[in-house]
């Protein structure tokens, strides 16, 4: 496999760009694993230097499961044109499922909670995968969750 390809398969794992993918690559001498790795740790810090960014672009997203639990949610990012996106938007609904699901209290509570399709992680730590993705500050600003 040239490392083209090698490139463009970190890329798809992680969704990082290709000079990130290209950096991290050359960086792990070659190997995937910790390309992967580096990418990783690379997207965390860059989520916390997002952290601060003000997030003026919302989106509130609606979800009802079984006619029988609605939620009702406030989800923001820093431009329209991210919240627009994809990604943006299947992590609204992820949360949404989330919400659905497990429920919480406030937003810390929600951010703390294992994730419901991979517990080793947090929901927090689905935005921060987000965040990574697009480039941008996500932040949920407040939710509904109403049970019949």
């Amino acid at each position: 496999m040239s490392s083209k390809d090698i490139v463009q398969k970190l890329r798809e794992t992680t969704g990082a760009g290709v000079m990130e993918c290209n950096r991290a690559f050359k960086d792990a001498g070659g190997d995937f694993g910790k390309a992967v790795a580096l990418i990783g740790e690379r997207g965390l810090s860059k989520v916390e230097k997002r952290a601060g960014r003000e997030t003026g672009a919302g989106l509130v997203h609606a979800y009802v499961h079984n006619e029988r639990i609605g939620v009702l949610m406030n989800i923001s990012a820093e431009t329209d044109f991210v919240v627009r996106s994809d990604p943006f938007r299947a992590l609204a609904h992820e949360l949404a499922m989330q919400l659905a699901a497990v429920g919480a209290k406030d937003v810390a509570e929600l951010l703390a909670q294992p994730y419901i399709r991979d517990e080793k992680k947090t929901v927090k730590d689905i935005i921060g995968e987000a965040i990574a993705k697009v480039g941008e500050n996500i932040q949920v600003k407040e939710f509904y969750r109403i049970e019949l």
